[in-house]
């Protein structure tokens, strides 16, 4: 399969592993990003990742446009109950020490996964619902940062091709 992207492009978002190997290091030199979000869970040992990549990235003059957390709280699906069984707040408080800002939190919902493992993600299936409400909130801060996309337009890079 040859997926082509070029042209009238707004936004295209890379989702990268944890870190700051070959790929991350790659990506930044290759092409002219507009910007990185760096998503984390709240444990401890996950945000040292977070902080290796934002150094990473000030030192390649990528912008960081904010940290999310991800799985920020578990919600129950039978009483709706928020447990933070992953701890609560490490990515705010790391993006608040990093001068970073803070995206927002996604949490750890049954209907997130349900909807990702089927392909068709909860913004697009439950747009309406409360768990998909932070993913909007977070794209239009993203696109407000990248100036309404068009930031991301004035830095474009390459146009890619991605062969299988």
């Amino acid at each position: 399969t040859q997926s082509t992207w070029g042209g009238e492009l707004d936004v295209m978002v890379v989702d990268l592993p944890p870190g700051t190997g070959d790929a991350h290091i790659s990506i930044t030199q290759q092409l002219s990003l507009a910007g990185a979000v760096v998503v984390s869970t709240p444990q401890d040992i996950a945000l040292i990742d977070v902080r290796r990549g934002i150094d990473m990235f000030k030192k390649v003059n990528v912008p960081v446009l904010g940290i999310v957390e991800n799985m920020s709280h578990f919600v129950c699906p039978h009483c709706g109950g928020e447990s933070h069984i992953f701890g609560h707040g490490g990515a705010e408080a790391t993006a608040r020490e990093l001068d970073a800002p803070f995206l927002g939190a996604i949490p750890l919902h049954v209907d997130i996964r349900l909807t990702a493992d089927a392909g068709t993600p909860i913004a697009v299936t439950q747009p309406d619902s409360p768990a998909a409400e932070p993913y909007f909130a977070i794209a239009r801060q993203v696109l407000a940062d990248l100036g309404g996309g068009q930031r991301a337009a004035r830095t474009a890079g390459p146009t890619i091709t991605v062969e299988e």
